[in-house]
C-alpha cells in the first residue's frame, strides 16, 4: 500500500543537546539526582527545540471505533459499550474526563468508525462540543469482522491514516495526548504487536476488558486463526489495514503529524502504543517525540515497549484505557519543564557545587 504521510527530521542536535545537558546538570542538586526527571526534562527541551521548555494548550485526543471481530467473543463487553462509553466522555463522567479537568486538559473525542450517530436529531450541519465525527466512508458501523476479511480496505486505510493527520493541523498548543476508546480493541493492538514485533500471538494477548483465563485461551485461539488468514500482511501498512481498527489508523496520522510538527506526544498505554508501533514501523524517527506514559497491566504492553526501547514514566497496573495514563502522567511532564526553566544553577544561586557534593555524601559530610 502507498501512502504520502508527514517525513521526519532527526530533531537532535549535539551541540543543543550538551548544552541543555550542561544546564540540567548545573541545577542546585547533586548530580542526577532527580533520576529519571533529568532525561524527561532533556528529551522534552529536545522536542521543543529550547531550553526552557513550556508546555501548552494540552490536547488529549479519544480516537474511538468499532471492531467487527467483537462478535467472535473476544470481549467482555458488547459493541454497544463503545458508543455509550463515548457519550459519557461527552457528558464529562468518565475517568479520562476527571482526570483531564483536573489537569486542565482540553478533551477531544474522535468518532473515527463507531457503530452510532452521535449527531442523530440534531440539524444539518450541527456540532455537540468535545466531538469530531472522522467517519471513513463506508466505515461507518467500525471495522470488518478480521476472521472473515481485513478490517478495512488499503483505501479507508489511507483516508483514516489523512484523517488523524488533518485533525492535528487543526489542533492548538504543542503537546498531543493519546487516549483511545473501542471495544475489541485490545485484540487489534494484540494482532498488530504479533506481526509486527515477530512475537507469538500468546505473549501478545491479555484480559482487555476482563475476560477469565479460559476467554483470554479462546482469544488467544481466534487470533492466531487471524494472523493466519492474512499471511500476506506484512508491510506495515498492510497489516494495520488488515489487522488494526478505524480509530488506531487514525492515531497513526496523529502521531505522524504530531512529531512532524515538533508536538510532545503523551502515549497512554497498549492501543496507543500500537499505534505508535506503526508510526514507528514507519518514521522510526517518531520515537523522539514520544513520552510513554505508563506500563499498562494488559499482557502484550510490556512486549511492545521492550520492542520500541521505550521506558514508561508509570507503572500503576492501569489498564483502562481513554488516555488515562496520559492525563495522570501530564504533571510529571510539566514538573520537568518547570524545572527546566526555573530552578536555580548553582552560580545564579551563590552555592558552591563542592560543598552541595559534601553534603550529598553522607560518607564526605561526617
Amino acid at each position: 500500500m502507498n501512502a504520502n504521510f508527514p517525513q521526519l527530521t532527526n530533531i537532535r542536535d549535539a551541540a543543543f543537546t550538551q548544552a541543555l545537558q550542561h544546564k540540567i546538570d548545573s541545577k542546585t542538586k547533586p548530580l542526577g539526582s532527580l533520576g529519571r526527571l533529568e532525561a524527561l526534562a532533556l528529551q522534552l527541551g529536545e522536542i521543543l527545540g529550547t531550553a526552557s521548555p513550556e508546555l501548552k494548550e494540552p490536547q488529549l485526543v479519544v480516537f474511538a471505533g468499532d471492531h467487527g471481530l467483537v462478535r467472535r467473543g473476544v470481549s467482555a463487553f458488547p459493541s454497544d459499550v463503545s458508543w455509550q462509553m463515548v457519550e459519557n466522555f461527552l457528558a464529562g463522567g468518565a475517568a479520562v474526563s476527571v482526570f483531564s479537568r483536573a489537569n486542565q486538559i482540553a478533551l477531544t473525542v474522535v468518532d473515527c468508525g463507531v457503530n452510532h450517530d452521535f449527531l442523530a436529531g440534531l440539524p444539518a450541519g450541527a456540532e455537540r462540543p468535545g466531538l469530531r465525527v472522522c467517519k471513513v466512508p463506508g466505515g461507518e458501523q467500525g471495522t470488518a469482522d478480521t476472521s472473515e476479511q481485513a478490517a478495512m480496505t488499503a483505501q479507508q486505510c489511507q483516508q483514516a491514516l489523512q484523517n488523524g493527520i488533518n485533525l492535528v493541523k487543526t489542533l492548538p498548543g504543542n503537546a498531543l495526548l493519546l487516549g483511545e476508546m473501542g471495544i475489541g480493541n485490545t485484540s487489534a493492538a494484540s494482532l498488530l504487536l504479533a506481526r509486527l514485533a515477530g512475537l507469538d500471538i500468546e505473549l501478545c494477548t491479555g484480559a482487555g476488558t476482563g475476560l477469565d483465563a479460559e476467554a483470554v485461551q479462546r482469544k488467544t485461539a481466534i487470533l492466531r486463526e487471524v494472523l493466519a488468514r492474512h499471511p500476506q500482511a506484512q508491510a506495515p501498512l498492510d497489516a494495520l489495514a488488515a489487522l488494526g481498527g478505524f480509530e488506531i489508523a487514525t492515531m497513526v496520522g496523529a502521531v505522524l503529524q504530531a512529531a512532524h510538527e515538533r508536538r510532545v506526544i503523551v502515549v497512554d498505554g497498549f492501543i496507543a502504543s500500537s499505534a505508535v508501533l506503526v508510526a514507528h514501523a514507519l518514521q522510526p524517527l517518531v520515537l523522539q517525540a514520544c513520552v510513554f506514559a505508563h506500563r499498562s497491566g494488559e499482557r502484550g504492553h510490556e512486549f511492545m515497549l521492550q520492542y520500541l526501547g521505550a521506558q514508561a514514566l508509570l507503572d500503576l497496573g492501569l489498564r483502562l484505557g481513554e488516555g488515562s495514563g496520559a492525563a495522570l502522567a501530564w504533571p510529571l511532564l510539566q514538573a520537568a519543564c518547570a524545572m527546566l526553566r526555573e530552578m536555580a544553577s548553582f552560580e545564579a544561586a551563590g552555592v558552591s557545587e563542592k560543598d552541595a557534593e559534601k553534603v550529598s555524601d553522607p560518607v564526605e559530610s561526617v
